[in-house]
């Protein structure tokens, strides 16, 4: 079953750099290229949506026991989703513009002062987006050492036991050896 996911990763990876690459390049295009780059792009989007949704059933049938990290996985492709989502947003209002001001012959002053503050924005998100994944990364690590705090506690545990039992018949044999040295005595 795993490997099913593991398959869809790697197509979900090759997916996502195809789309990185194509959104970059949407602003930049001629007129006519950028309509059906965004075409392209947008069906993409929905191929990797569908991707997503096949891993995330993948995911509910795995046991319980192992799912944890598939989960955490993701998460974490759905957050970069949602990144491509936005970026390619952005890049189609970068489009937008660029037809508008050519429709309507704006110089483009008055929206330069919008595309300073999309991108003030834009650097606030990827900062707090930053943010996120740091603290993510340390959630991650502390459920890991967590974990393996978990597994050495069982460890001494049965340790703990087996040495309780060991006393338990180290205590029984003194008691045979005391009775059979006081009958001996009484001999």
């Amino acid at each position: 079953m795993s490997s099913d996911f593991e398959g869809f990763e790697q197509d979900f990876a090759v997916l996502t750099a195809e789309l990185t690459s194509k959104i970059a390049r949407v602003p930049r295009l001629p007129p006519d290229e950028k309509k059906q780059m965004v075409a392209n792009v947008e069906k993409q989007l929905e191929e990797a949506k569908e991707l997503l949704e096949q891993m995330d059933l993948e995911v509910r049938e795995i046991p319980p026991q192992s799912r944890g990290m598939y989960s955490n996985r993701m998460r974490s492709y759905k957050q970069e989703m949602g990144k491509l989502e936005t970026d390619f947003k952005r890049s189609r209002i970068a489009y937008s513009d660029e037809v508008r001001n050519e429709l309507l012959g704006d110089d483009g002053n008055s929206s330069e002062s919008q595309r300073a503050h999309l991108l003030d924005n834009t650097e606030r998100l990827e900062r707090s987006s930053r943010r996120l994944e740091a603290g993510y990364q340390i959630a991650v690590e502390t459920e890991q050492i967590g974990q393996e705090m978990l597994e050495n506690l069982s460890h001494d545990r049965e340790k703990i036991q087996r040495a309780r039992e060991r006393l338990r018949e180290t205590d029984a044999n003194l008691g045979k050896s005391s009775r059979v040295l006081t009958g001996m005595l009484r001999r």
